[in-house]
């Protein structure tokens, strides 16, 4: 069945193109933008942004989230009663009615002539937190229930869309399988313990061991859990039957910290990759990373205009930056001497073993390479378990991609293949194999050469956006002390 201009056959046909028709009639104002202005009857839903005017003539500012610019809306005060305009405030939502026409105005090319005014919700001009006036990134975290009517949020939520609609997109394209990994586990895949917990036991009173600790085997799971750090573990159970898997989704960190990079929920890209080993692995990262801002270019670009003149003047340049050139891949133990050799005066000191900061990352990208970089065969010591060893015995097929501004903005390994080694590992770092018995089993039974990594999505819009802070890439942020909306 098809709704261009085909006659429907039955009731059942012809009700849903009823349907079809009542969606399909609010015409987004990114849309109305377009459109000529050829004296059309059009309806126009949205909020208002301002007001202004003289005892003739009103003109309405509305916008509906679908872009940054607003469409001007007209008001001939001989035809529309100023008592109705009253509850026309900034931040009143509304629909107009009215005639698309060519604007006489700069800066736009069409304008709706209003006919009839409704109100739908009003806004107290006193009250309303967003009057047209600057407001402070600071001010509107406060108030992030409204922010995304601002422009700024509007445009970063309208690029973080688009980012995950073309990571989706670029997966599926190469024969990926999305695999949904758990949220509640009772695994670390880190090690490092910062994981929030799970459980339905009377936080007043537990239960209680002999020893005093508390007795999860009466919890609801039976056992010890928490919020994951990372979906990658059972991603890799994944690929080692699929062949391809990507996970996205929400990954937690109990973190105590306050910086602009850091938040306790965000949300991970974790691609696993049967038969890939290291050299695969970051073809694969730069070959991602490239799709995506080509994809933010080439669908985003108002948004990113606005970006680029509000808030971060290179942004454009540095996007096609990194198009332009080729990561440079360079092994830890030569970045080590590179950083040595700079003669530059680092916070802190760096020597062989030691986990680079982000200062020492974006020396080796914005002063030393001037592009992006992937730093490879990190110590054993600084990485996490799961990382193949390589055969010195010191070091591991580790990987970690650096962008400009950002540092660090993927991390990513060949996967130790060997039960033996593996096993050997986690001996040594005193994690527990009773608990790891259903991921080390896999190398028992048809274990393969695999790779993986992981991208913080909203590093990635951090990157993309120009924004300075990752509490601003985020619809509601999670950070220490802060759990509202």
């Amino acid at each position: 069945m098809t709704y261009c201009g085909v006659i429907a056959t039955n009731a059942d046909e012809r009700q849903n193109n009823i349907r079809y028709n009542r969606i399909m009639r609010l015409t987004r104002i990114a849309e109305i933008l377009k459109m000529e202005g050829d004296g059309r009857e059009i309806t126009v839903k949205g909020w208002v942004r301002t007001k202004r005017g003289n005892k003739n003539v009103a003109f309405i500012a509305l916008n509906d989230g679908s872009c940054v610019a607003n469409i001007q809306v007209v008001v001939d005060l001989t035809k529309i009663d100023e008592a109705e305009l009253k509850g026309v405030t900034t931040g009143a939502c509304l629909r107009v009615d009215g005639t698309l026409v060519a604007s006489l105005g700069q800066g736009q090319g069409v304008e709706v002539q209003a006919s009839k005014i409704e109100v739908y919700g009003t806004a107290d001009p006193e009250t309303y937190p967003l009057q047209k006036k600057g407001h402070s990134l600071e001010f509107l975290r406060d108030i992030a229930y409204l922010r995304p009517r601002t422009n700024t949020f509007g445009a970063v939520l309208r690029i973080r869309h688009a980012m995950a609609f073309a990571i989706h997109k670029y997966f599926n394209d190469r024969g990926f399988y999305y695999l949904h990994t758990p949220l509640i586990t009772a695994s670390d895949c880190e090690g490092a313990g910062a994981m929030f917990n799970v459980s339905t036991l009377d936080m007043q009173n537990p239960p209680r061991n002999e020893d005093g600790t508390v007795d999860y085997t009466q919890d609801f799971f039976g056992k010890h859990c928490s919020l994951t750090v990372s979906g990658q573990l059972e991603g890799e159970l994944g690929a080692l039957a699929l062949g391809q898997i990507y996970t996205f989704g929400p990954t937690f960190r109990a973190e105590n910290s306050n910086t602009p990079r850091h938040l306790a929920e965000f949300w991970m890209i974790e691609p696993e990759m049967a038969f890939y080993e290291l050299q695969d692995d970051m073809d694969l990262a730069e070959d991602f990373l490239k799709y995506l801002i080509r994809y933010a270019l080439e669908n985003c670009r108002e948004d990113l205009e606005f970006m680029n003149k509000m808030w971060d003047k290179g942004l454009l340049e540095r996007l096609q930056f990194v198009l332009d050139n080729d990561f440079v891949r360079l092994d830890y133990t030569e970045g080590i001497e590179i950083l040595k050799a700079s003669g530059k005066k680092f916070e802190f000191p760096c020597e062989w073993g030691c986990d680079l900061q982000s200062e020492h990352e974006r020396y080796l990208v914005e002063e030393h390479f001037k592009r992006p970089v992937i730093l490879i065969n990190y110590p054993k010591e600084i990485k996490a378990f799961y990382m193949k060893q390589n055969e010195d015995g010191k070091t591991v097929r580790a990987m970690d991609v650096l962008f400009p501004q950002i540092g660090e903005i993927i991390g990513g390994s060949e996967r130790e293949a060997d039960f033996g080694k593996l096993c050997a590992r986690v001996d040594e770092l005193g994690m527990s194999r009773k608990e790891l018995w259903w991921y080390l089993d896999t190398r028992r039974w048809g274990s393969a050469p695999h790779s993986g990594f992981g991208l913080g999505f909203e590093r990635l819009l951090l990157f993309v956006t120009g924004m300075g802070n990752i509490r601003d890439v985020i619809p509601f942020p999670r950070t220490p002390k802060n759990a509202e909306f």
